[in-house]
């Protein structure tokens, strides 16, 4: 398993991994693949993303192919730079098991760790993934509350797990 900063050049695997996640893991994200197939441009939007300051996403490549994933991104206001945020962490089915999701969350931590600014990573996390909410304590990020009905995909709502991680 290599994890790596990706780069615009990654963008069309990122997309396609997006998308598995979004049809996969539904209530796991904000984006339905409904709105996400919608998109002008969503390759070139991937790249502009994948170049923004304060914007860092890492893969997990599994014999050359992209299997999982996951954004930090710094606050931009000037009284938020003290935190960082997680978002868009997935792991393809078939690549589950193999160690990528704590690699993943570990080169993000280091990441945010390594910019003297951050002092707390949050994250939020559907409360029934109990395998996510695990890995995440695992690291030592602890809920601080917990949001009802956070989603609502079909006729089915999930409640949302927020988390941190103080850094300093």
């Amino acid at each position: 398993m290599e994890i790596k900063l990706l780069t615009p050049t990654d963008a069309s695997a990122y997309w396609d991994l997006r998308l598995e996640a979004l049809q996969q893991s539904p209530e796991a994200f904000a984006t339905s693949y409904e709105e996400a197939i919608k998109r002008a441009n969503p390759i070139e939007q991937v790249e502009k993303n994948l170049q923004t300051v304060g914007n860092y996403t890492f893969g997990a490549f599994h014999q050359n192919k992209l299997v999982g994933m996951v954004t930090l991104t710094q606050e931009s206001y000037l009284k938020m730079k003290h935190r960082a945020n997680i978002f868009a962490m997935y792991v393809s089915p078939q690549a589950r098991g193999l160690g990528a999701g704590k690699a993943l969350l570990i080169e993000a931590v280091n990441k945010a760790k390594s910019i003297e600014e951050i002092e707390q990573i949050n994250l939020s996390v559907v409360s029934t993934n109990e395998k996510a909410k695990n890995l995440y304590s695992q690291l030592g990020f602890k809920v601080f509350g917990v949001e009802e009905k956070a989603l609502k995909v079909a006729n089915t709502y999930y409640d949302e797990n927020h988390m941190a991680l103080r850094l300093k």
